[in-house]
């Protein structure tokens, strides 16, 4: 989201006084000639963000700053005015005396910014999601061992203190019983972003060729550039690959411990409803993942509970975050707290913790200047398996509006395909019941029956391609062509 909480403030207001207070000792600061120098990538929201947070971290310096947006770069320079100024990441990356970048690019850009940060010799840090198409992904994984640098993807809760807590009571202490199955929820409300009746010019500050990299070029209709590039795939991978791999990746970390490294079926429905705008990705979206284990619910909306309302719509949980039920309870997380409860609902433990943010950027600094890959909290090929994650989910809800499989059908049914137990059946077709009466409450007359679920995906891990029926229409969406001279080349 563009907003920042005022818990956050609270919460890294007090990590960084802390710090502040104790001296450098307290972040583990090296000596001066373990200086690192930092590339930061990307000068839009999230990259102000992270100049922001490895800015605390001691002994790193901001030594160049990137966007293809001049005025971006104008910015930002005046707050780091002793950073190398670049539009192209190529000159930036030719910098010799540069340790490593951060890249906060649009996603379409994530990949191929790593690969040749790699190739130049720098140690990466790349924001989520790793990638819209799957293989870009792979190849970034390839690209570390290869290279032999250091990647982390920035996932920041991975970095947050209280997950360890979480894991503890979920299989150690083993205080709810087994794990049944877990429901995601991402309930936060955004805004039409308009439908032009031509073109969007791109602004006279950017260098439109840069920017575009290696996506394909076509009109934008949508009324502002920046940002909302997250609601068309060409660019971005809608809600699902900007909250949802957070998410997911906290239900990889803490639920599965990171041993279900793809999920082997998938469904997924939704639609974009009310706005009638340029985007393309839904604005409300339900998935079904079969883990082969704990089977995994997504639902996800940005409309408000009724049109013209500010409000988030009421779920069960928190409204970004999860909830593990189990035999004897559950267990609900969201950034920074987590509240476990009894089988009867009764609270019986209230966590609170940082979200992650400066102690996430600090444990790559530290992986980079010990040399230490596997320190990272969040290692780039768990990266590549949480975005897996939310891709497949975007993926099945794509062959849902393509494939002649989706059609008005009865919900309990569709999901019933997957081979979901008589509990779960019931409960997910109550989920997509519910998300039916956000998008009629948002535009009048429609039914769960638009919310027809796609085609059952199957997904094999080893290949890392979907096999059996309805393949061909998945698996288009792996690869993107690439453009002139921004290809991403296989490692």
């Amino acid at each position: 989201m563009r907003t920042t909480t005022r818990r956050y403030f609270l919460q890294q207001g007090a990590l960084v006084g802390g710090a502040l207070a104790l001296g450098s000792r307290a972040l583990g600061a090296t000596s001066a000639n373990e200086q690192v120098n930092l590339g930061i990538v990307g000068l839009g929201w999230r990259g102000g963000q992270l100049i922001d947070a490895f800015g605390q971290v001691p002994g790193v310096k901001i030594a160049a700053i990137c966007d293809p947006d001049s005025a971006l770069v104008d910015e930002w320079s005046a707050k780091v005015p002793d950073a190398q100024t670049f539009s192209d990441l190529r000159g930036l990356l030719d910098l010799a005396e540069l340790d490593a970048v951060a890249i906060a690019t649009c996603n379409h850009w994530h990949c191929l910014a790593a690969l040749w940060a790699m190739e130049a010799g720098k140690h990466v840090y790349v924001e989520k999601p790793l990638c819209n198409a799957h293989w870009e992904g792979v190849q970034v994984v390839n690209a570390t061992d290869k290279y032999q640098k250091i990647c982390q993807i920035g996932t920041q809760q991975r970095s947050a203190p209280m997950q360890a807590e979480i894991k503890q009571i979920l299989h150690e202490d083993k205080l709810l019983g087994p794990i049944e199955w877990v429901r995601v929820n991402r309930y936060g409300v955004r805004a039409s972003i308009g439908k032009r009746d031509t073109p969007l010019a791109p602004p006279a500050t950017l260098d439109y060729n840069v920017w575009l990299g290696p996506a394909a070029d076509q009109p934008i209709y949508r009324d502002n550039w920046h940002y909302d590039w997250h609601w068309d795939w060409n660019t971005g991978a809608g809600e699902m690959g900007n909250w949802g791999v957070h998410l997911l990746d906290d239900v990889r970390n803490n639920v599965f411990r990171d041993s279900v490294a793809f999920p082997q079926r998938v469904v997924a429905a939704g639609g974009r409803f009310g706005w009638h705008d340029a985007g393309n990705t839904p604005n409300v979206h339900f998935a079904l993942l079969d883990t082969g284990t704990i089977p995994v619910v997504i639902a996800l909306t940005n409309l408000p509970e009724k049109a013209g309302s500010e409000s988030s719509p009421k779920c069960p949980g928190p409204g970004s975050g999860y909830i593990a039920y189990c035999e004897g309870g559950r267990l609900e997380g969201q950034r920074g707290s987590a509240k476990v409860f009894d089988a009867e609902g009764k609270l019986i433990k209230d966590i609170e913790s940082p979200d992650g943010m400066v102690l996430h950027q600090k444990n790559f600094i530290d992986a980079v200047r010990n040399h230490s890959p596997g320190s990272l909290n969040a290692p780039v090929k768990e990266g590549h398996h949480s975005t897996a994650w939310c891709n497949m989910a975007n993926y099945a809800y794509r062959a849902a509006q393509e494939s002649a499989a989706s059609g008005p059908t009865n919900p309990t049914k569709a999901i019933e395909r997957l081979g979901a137990g008589a509990g779960l059946t019931a409960s997910a077709a109550t989920i997509l019941e519910q998300l039916s009466r956000v998008a009629a409450n948002n535009e009048p007359g429609t039914s769960v029956e638009e919310f027809s679920l796609g085609p059952v995906l199957t997904f094999d891990g080893e290949s890392e391609q979907f096999t059996g029926a309805h393949a061909e229409t998945a698996n288009q969406y792996l690869r993107t062509m690439g453009r002139g001279e921004f290809m991403v080349k296989e490692v």
